[in-house]
């Protein structure tokens, strides 16, 4: 071992306790993090460091009507389908001077990638991939593309789907602003996230209810179906990765797909080294995102006793947020930002140690979780600064911060650290 990978094992035992069966990580101060040498490290491998952070990106917002931002019996433009504001308010996905902004924000934190939630040929979403592509090439920003739960027959759908979106946004545009990943042996090809691909076939509700997964899919389904798109692009590109949004590596190995990129930002930290040993046994590349936490809208007119209840903000704080309060309002900036911090520690040492599977296959991708999933309460866009609220937006209970581009900043800052 060189003293590269001494250093780098070394620090990642310091963070589990010394040992990887009895992990225990802590919180860690980002000034104590060694970003300037890591930033080395990993501009060693990869020539362009901006592409291998991807912020996770829905363009399915409208203002002409509302799509959205009403959702869930929501009232725009003052009534949103969130607990934040945005600094551009109810926005419509399809404005260009909407997507100049986003696009500026973003490659002025130093992201070189988004990932884009399509929702099968013809949706909304769909239509407005162009002008998406359009606008983020302009400022230097790939593309690149995560398959929704669009349809029950989905899985059936796949090689054509994948064939659509390679065909009409990479080679009739000439492969301008489509991603490609590239790995440390210079190698390059698409990677394409899956939705929902590992689902149980059945669940129990919070009544002790036995109900089916209504869009369960077989794990041998699933194999076929990625069979034929590797058939379908055999020999087309150096490799084409298929990601799971799952931790199960097992039940994605079975399911035929090549590695896993874990989105919920409700999944804690703590849990991720065993997933990345799980994964580095079964030879699959591994992501976890980097992410705020959460602030999840409620469903409003749920009869008594419904199981369909938010979950709570995310990192907990040790007693209730008073979000009427400014003290409570800072006090969720302060987890936030201290979780931006630790997930962004935690997936670069997951993915650089040497004893785990990333470093071998030449794989390090990191999605950041979310640039604008306004109804989760995870996007790093910025939000309206508390003192710039009307009187009726207040009234609505909004949780906006003072600086509602705290964590943007947050994100600039640290990735500015590791001097890509």
């Amino acid at each position: 071992m060189g003293p590269v990978e001494a250093w780098r094992s070394e620090l990642i035992a310091r963070r589990t306790g010394r040992t990887w069966a009895a992990a225990s990580p802590t919180g860690t101060d980002p000034d104590e993090f060694p970003w300037e040498k890591v930033g080395q490290l990993l501009r060693q491998r990869y020539r362009d460091l901006r592409r291998h952070f991807v912020f996770e990106y829905y363009p399915w917002y409208s203002a002409g009507p509302f799509r959205h931002w009403d959702q869930w019996d929501r009232v725009p433009p003052v009534d949103l389908a969130a607990n934040t504001i945005p600094w551009l308010g109810a926005y419509d996905s399809l404005s260009a001077t909407v997507l100049e902004q986003h696009a500026r924000w973003m490659a002025d934190a130093g992201v070189g990638v988004i990932n884009l939630s399509w929702w099968g040929i013809g949706s909304f979403e769909d239509r407005a991939v162009p002008l998406v592509m359009d606008v983020m090439r302009a400022h230097d920003i790939h593309v690149a593309f995560h398959l929704e739960p669009y349809g029950p027959d989905r899985v059936k759908r796949l090689s054509s789907d994948l064939k659509f979106i390679l065909t009409e946004y990479g080679e009739k545009r000439r492969w301008d602003g489509f991603f490609f990943h590239e790995r440390a042996n210079g190698s390059q090809g698409p990677v394409f996230k899956l939705f929902r691909t590992t689902l149980p076939q059945q669940v129990v509700d919070c009544h002790g209810v036995v109900r089916d997964v209504e869009d369960f899919v077989p794990n041998s389904e699933w194999a076929r179906a990625t069979d034929q798109v590797r058939a379908m692009l055999d020999g087309t590109f150096d490799h084409v990765t298929l990601l799971s949004d799952t931790w199960d590596a097992k039940r994605a190995k079975a399911a035929g797909l090549d590695g896993i990129a874990i989105y919920d930002p409700a999944l804690e930290r703590e849990e991720w080294l065993g997933y990345a040993v799980a994964a580095t046994r079964h030879r699959m590349p591994f992501s976890f995102d980097v992410n705020p936490g959460l602030d999840e809208i409620g469903r409003r007119g749920l009869p008594a006793g419904s199981c369909l209840t938010p979950r709570p903000f995310l990192p907990r704080a040790s007693s209730e947020l008073v979000w009427s309060s400014s003290v409570g309002r800072e006090r969720a900036r302060q987890l936030s930002e201290q979780r931006i911090d630790e997930t962004l520690e935690w997936t670069l040492l997951l993915q650089t140690h040497p004893w785990l599977g990333n470093v071998d296959q030449g794989f390090f991708l990191v999605y950041i979780t979310s640039f604008n999933e306004w109804h989760e309460g995870s996007q790093f866009e910025p939000m309206k600064p508390r003192p710039a609220l009307t009187p009726t937006e207040r009234a609505m209970g909004y949780h906006n911060p003072t600086n509602g581009f705290y964590r943007l900043d947050r994100l600039t800052d640290l990735l500015r650290r590791l001097g890509h």
